[in-house]
C-alpha cells in the first residue's frame, strides 16, 4: 500500500533537539537522527522495545496500544509506548504490514560493561537493521508459500527502463530491462512487497502498483558508475561480463537495490546470488486487471482459496509452493523451456508409484532455502542448522532412490536435480551436512545464545565444562540438605536469583537460628523470610558462573564456526534447495494432473488454439466439493490466420449460462499450458501467446476518480494499443457500460480493430446481438452461443457451447430468478414485446400505457378452481390406470360445469 509511512518524513516529524537532553535520551535522539525519517525507531531497553516521541504516538495508534508518558524534554512531556523484546516479531508483523517500517536500535554492550563505567552510564546501542516489507526474513513474518520480493525501478533520461528484484529471504536477485509499455506488466508479474523509485518520479510511480510499499530514493542511488563499482565489490568480480552485458538502466536498477539492502543491513552486504539476467518477451505479459480479473493467486476478495493456485497447487513443501506461484505468475514464451517443464511433470505422471514415495519424503524436507538465508545475513539460529541438515539428507536420499529406482530415463531438469543433491561427488557439502547432524540436538533452541544446542561428544572440552557446571549445581542441592540437618531448620531453602545470586533463605521465625552462627552471612531480610549467604556459595556461585558462561561461549563459537561453513558451501546449497522445490512443484503438477484428469498440451510457435473438451479448473473444483455436479466441457477453436478456425469468435448467449465462465476458462487454459502444467481439457494445441488480456467483469476505480465504465475504456484502450498477432484477448460485454447506441458503436469498432488491426486470437462475450452480424463481413470471425432451451415453463441452462449465434438473452427470465416482483417483470414484458413487435424503439414507447395504470396495484385474490381441488388431494404415483382414467372423465366434467 502506498500508505503515509512510505513517504519521506514530513516536516511535523522532525524531532527536538538534544540540547538539554538525559544522556539517555540525548541517545534515542542521535539514534533517531541515524534513521531513515520514515521508520519508527525500536529502542531497546532491557526486557522491552520503547518509542518516543512521535514514533510513540504513530506506533500506539497502529499497535491499539496504551500511549503513555516518561518524563520531559526540553518543558514538554515525552509520549512513549513499547512492546516486549519476547513477542516483539508479532508487533513488527502488524506494523510492517500497516506500511511501516522500523529502525531496530540494540543494545550492543552487556549492561555490567555500562555499569562499570559509572553509575549514569548509558549502554550502548545501534541500529542493527531497518525492517521493511521487502526486506523481511523471519518465518513469522512472512507467508510460507509466497515470495517476498523487494524490487528497484530504474529509468533513465534516456529513456531506458530496468527492474531489478531481489528475495533477501531465498538469496534470488534478478534484472530486466523493459520498454514502458510492458513495465506494469512484469511489475504485476513479480508482485514485489516493496518497490524503490526515483523521488522524482514517486508520484507517476504510484499508479503502477496501488498495494505495493514505495520507497523513494534520491537520484543518486540510481548512478551507473557507482552501481556498476558496488556490484563488482558485492560480487568480488573485475567485470560484470561473467553475469550478463548489463544495459545502463540494468546497472543503475541493480546498484540501488544492492545500496538499500546494505542499508537495511545495517551496512552488511546482502547475501544474494549472482544477479540473473532475464529479457523482455521471456514470460507472458499479463497486465494488473488481467491478473484480477482471472484470480490467478487471489479472488478478487482477497483470498487465496478460490483462486487458480488455489484449486491446482498440490505441493507439500514451502519452497515448491513458491516455486509453483512464481510459474504461475510468470508463464514462458519460449517452446523449449515449456517442454522441458512439462517433460518432468510427464515423467512424474508416468511414474505414479515412484511419485508417491518422493512426495512423503519432500514432506521432512522443510524450508531449507530460507533458513539458508537468515544463516547467511546474520538471523539463523541452531535450527536453521538442523533443518538444512535434514534438507540435504532427505535430497541425498532422493537422489539415490531415483537413480536405483531404474525406471524411464529422467528428463533433463530431473537429471540436473538428482546430480545437485548427490553428495559423493561434493565432499566438502557431505561433510558439512555430516557434521551437521552430529554437531546439533534433535530440537535445538530457535536462538543460539539459549545455549543447549551443540550435541554430546561433539567437543570434549564443553562436555567437560557442562559437567563442571551440572556437578557444582548438585554440590548446591546437597548443601541444602546439609544446612538443613546442622541447623535444624528442615524448610530451609537454597534459591537463586540475578541480584544476590545463591543463597539460603528460611522463615522469619527460623532466622535466630542462623543468626548466631558464623556460618551464615546476612543479607536480606523480607516480610516473611530472611536470606544469608555462605562462603561456600559465593565460591559455588562463581564456578557455576564461570562454567556457564564458558560453556556458552564454547557452543556460539560452535555455532560460528558451523555457519561459516554453512556460508563458504551457499552455492551448492542454494542449487540443492532449487532441486528440491523443482521435483516438489512437477511432482504436485503430476497428481493434479490425475486426479483433474489434465492432458499435456502440445506446444509450439503457430498461431492455433485448439481446445477439445476444455473446463475451468477453479469451477470444476468448486462443482465437485459442493456435490453440485458436474462441469459441462467446451471445446475452442481460434487460428490467427483465420483458414481453419475463426480468430475472432463472438460468444452470445442468456445471462448466467456461462460466457464468462468459457472466456475465462480458455485464457487460464493458455496460461497454464505456457507456465509448463497439464491443462484440463481432453486435448489442447496452444500456439504461444506474448501477452494475455482480460476485460471481464465490472468495477469502478473510486481511488483514482473513475467510473465502471471509465475503467472499462481504459482497460479495452490498452488492449487496442497494445494487443499484437501473437495476443490472445478475452473481452465481456464492452460498451454496456453506457447508453445503448454508445456502447453498440464503441463494441462494434473495437471488434472490428481487434480483426483487421491488432489480428490476434479473442473471445468476444456480447448482449449486443447486432455484432453477430459482423461474422458474416468479416473474414476470419465467427459465432458461438451457450445453449438454453425452455422446459414446462422453465429456463433451463445447459452451459453447453454450439455455433451460431444465440436467438435471443432471456434477460427478463434471469430477472425474474433473481426476486424481481412479478408486477415489475410483468411489465418488462409487456415493453419487450412492444419493443419487439412495432420494430422502431422509440416511437413503440410514445404509446405504450404508463407503469402506474398498466396493473392494478394489488392483484385480486383467485380463489382454486374445483379442478385444482380436486388435484390437490391427488397422488399420481398410486393410481391405477383405471382410476387414472377414470379422474380424467371426472375433470372434464367439472371444466364443462365450470
Amino acid at each position: 500500500m502506498n500508505s503515509l509511512s512510505s513517504l519521506p518524513m514530513p516536516a511535523d516529524r522532525a524531532f527536538p533537539s538534544a540540547e538539554g537532553a538525559t544522556p539517555m535520551m540525548e541517545q534515542f535522539l542521535a539514534l533517531r537522527s541515524q534513521a531513515p525519517g520514515d521508520a519508527l525507531l525500536f529502542y531497546r531497553m532491557g526486557d522491552f522495545y520503547e518509542l518516543f516521541f512521535d514514533d510513540a504516538v504513530r506506533a500506539a495508534a497502529a499497535l491499539d496500544i496504551a500511549l503513555t508518558k516518561r518524563g520531559e524534554h526540553q518543558g514538554e512531556p515525552i509520549p512513549m509506548c513499547g512492546v516486549p523484546a519476547a513477542t516483539a516479531e508479532a508487533y513488527l508483523a502488524r506494523l510492517i504490514k500497516a506500511g511501516f517500517k522500523v529502525a531496530v536500535g540494540e543494545q550492543i554492550e552487556d549492561p555490567k560493561a555500562a555499569k562499570a563505567r559509572g553509575s549514569k552510564a548509558v549502554v550502548q546501542r545501534a541500529i542493527t537493521r531497518i525492517v521493511t516489507p521487502g526486506t523481511l526474513t523471519e518465518d513469522s513474518l512472512l507467508d510460507p508459500r509466497s515470495a517476498n520480493r523487494i524490487a528497484a525501478l530504474a529509468q533513465l533520461a534516456t529513456g531506458e527502463n530496468a527492474i531489478a528484484w531481489a528475495d533477501i529471504s531465498t538469496g534470488e536477485f534478478a534484472v530486466c530491462a523493459v520498454s514502458g509499455d510492458a513495465l506494469t506488466a512484469e511489475l504485476a508479474a513479480m508482485n514485489p512487497a516493496e518497490l524503490l523509485v526515483e523521488e522524482s518520479r514517486f508520484c507517476e510511480a504510484a499508479g503502477l502498483l496501488p498495494r505495493t510499499t514505495l520507497t523513494p530514493l534520491p537520484r543518486a542511488k540510481f548512478d551507473v558508475a557507482s552501481a556498476e563499482r558496488q556490484l563488482k565489490a558485492q560480487f568480488e568480480v573485475q567485470e560484470l561480463t561473467a553475469f550478463g552485458d548489463f544495459s545502463k538502466a540494468e546497472r543503475a536498477a541493480l546498484g540501488a537495490l544492492l545500496d538499500y539492502l546494505a542499508l537495511s543491513q545495517a551496512g552488511a552486504p546482502a547475501k544474494l546470488s549472482p544477479p540473473r539476467q532475464t529479457r523482455e518477451g521471456s514470460v507472458l505479459a499479463i497486465d494488473p486487471a488481467t491478473r484480477a480479473s482471472l484470480e490467478i493467486d487471489r479472488t478478487l476478495s482477497g483470498d487465496r482459496q478460490g483462486s487458480l493456485l488455489g484449486a491446482i497447487d498440490r505441493t507439500v513443501t514451502a519452497p515448491g509452493a513458491r516455486a509453483l506461484a512464481d510459474r504461475l505468475a510468470r508463464p514462458l514464451t519460449d517452446v523449449a523451456a515449456i517442454e522441458a517443464r512439462l517433460d518432468a511433470v510427464a515423467w512424474f505422471e508416468r511414474e505414479a508409484g515412484l511419485r508417491r514415495q518422493l512426495r512423503d519424503r519432500l514432506k521432512s524436507a522443510g524450508d531449507a532455502e530460507r533458513g539458508l538465508s537468515r544463516l547467511l545475513v546474520g538471523r539463523g539460529g541452531p535450527r536453521d542448522l538442523k533443518a538444512l541438515s535434514g534438507a540435504l539428507q532427505e535430497g541425498e536420499a532422493i537422489a539415490a532412490h531415483l537413480l536405483d529406482a531404474r525406471l524411464d530415463r529422467p528428463p533433463q531438469r530431473i537429471a540436473d536435480g538428482i546430480a545437485a543433491l548427490t553428495l559423493a561427488d561434493k565432499p566438502e557439502l557431505a561433510a558439512l551436512v555430516g557434521d551437521l547432524d552430529r554437531a546439533i540436538v534433535d530440537e535445538p533452541p530457535l536462538l543460539a545464545r539459549d545455549g543447549g544446542f551443540v550435541a554430546e561428544g561433539w567437543m570434549p572440552e564443553l562436555d567437560e565444562t557442562r559437567q563442571l557446571r551440572d556437578a557444582s549445581r548438585r554440590i548446591v542441592a546437597g548443601l541444602q540438605q546439609t544446612y538443613a540437618g546442622a541447623t535444624g531448620v528442615s524448610s530451609l531453602k537454597v534459591k537463586h536469583n540475578n541480584v544476590l545470586g545463591y543463597f539460603v533463605e528460611v522463615t522469619a521465625r527460623h532466622a535466630d537460628a542462623l543468626m548466631g552462627d558464623d556460618t551464615f552471612i546476612h543479607r536480606q531480610t523480607m516480610a516473611n523470610a530472611v536470606r544469608f549467604t555462605t562462603t561456600e556459595l559465593a565460591e559455588l556461585e562463581s564456578k557455576i558462573a564461570s562454567a556457564g558462561e564458558r560453556a556458552l561461549a564454547m557452543e556460539i563459537e560452535t555455532f560460528s564456526a558451523l555457519r561459516d561453513r554453512v556460508e563458504a558451501l551457499a552455492g551448492f546449497i542454494r542449487v540443492a534447495t532449487a532441486a528440491l522445490a523443482e521435483f516438489d512443484v512437477s511432482s504436485a503438477l503430476a497428481e493434479w494432473a490425475e486426479e483433474a484428469g489434465a492432458c499435456r498440451p502440445q506446444i509450439n510457435d503457430s498461431f492455433t488454439f485448439s481446445v477439445d473438451g476444455g473446463r475451468h479448473p477453479v469451477v470444476e473444483r468448486a462443482l465437485a466439493k459442493s456435490g453440485e455436479g458436474r462441469f459441462t466441457p467446451n471445446s475452442c477453436q481460434l487460428e490467427g490466420s483465420g483458414e481453419n478456425a475463426a480468430r475472432l469468435t463472438f460468444v452470445t448467449g442468456p445471462n448466467m449460462a456461462g460466457k464468462s465462465t468459457f472466456l475465462r476458462q480458455n485464457a487460464l487454459i493458455l496460461m497454464l499450458a505456457q507456465a509448463g502444467c497439464y491443462v484440463p481439457a481432453e486435448r489442447a494445441e496452444i500456439g504461444v501467446a506474448d501477452r494475455l488480456y482480460s476485460r471481464v467483469g465490472a468495477a469502478d476505480d473510486l481511488a483514482r476518480g473513475r467510473s465502471t465504465f471509465m475503467a472499462e475504456m481504459i482497460e479495452t484502450a490498452a488492449i487496442l494499443n497494445q494487443a499484437t498477432p501473437r495476443s490472445f484477448v478475452i473481452l465481456d460485454e464492452i460498451g454496456r457500460g453506457t447508453a445503448t447506441f454508445d456502447g453498440l458503436s464503441i463494441a462494434w469498432a473495437a471488434a472490428e480493430h481487434l480483426h483487421e488491426i491488432n489480428r490476434c486470437r479473442a473471445l468476444f462475450a456480447t448482449h449486443y446481438h447486432e455484432l453477430t452480424r459482423l461474422a458474416e463481413d468479416l473474414d476470419a470471425a465467427g459465432n458461438v452461443s451457450l445453449k438454453a432451451k425452455e422446459w414446462k415453463g422453465e429456463l433451463v441452462f445447459l452451459h453447453e457451447v454450439g455455433a451460431g449465434a444465440a436467438d435471443r438473452s432471456y434477460g427478463i427470465e434471469v430477472a425474474r430468478r433473481a426476486g424481481l416482483p412479478r408486477k415489475a417483470i410483468s411489465r418488462a414484458r409487456s415493453i419487450l414485446k412492444r419493443l419487439e413487435s412495432d420494430g422502431a424503439p422509440a416511437a413503440a414507447l410514445d404509446t405504450l400505457p404508463l407503469f402506474a395504470v398498466a396493473e392494478p396495484e394489488q392483484a385480486p385474490i383467485i380463489e382454486p378452481s374445483e379442478v385444482e381441488k380436486r388435484l390437490d388431494g391427488i397422488d399420481p404415483d398410486t393410481l391405477t390406470p383405471r382410476e387414472a382414467l377414470d379422474l380424467v372423465y371426472a375433470l372434464k366434467s367439472l371444466v364443462k360445469k365450470a
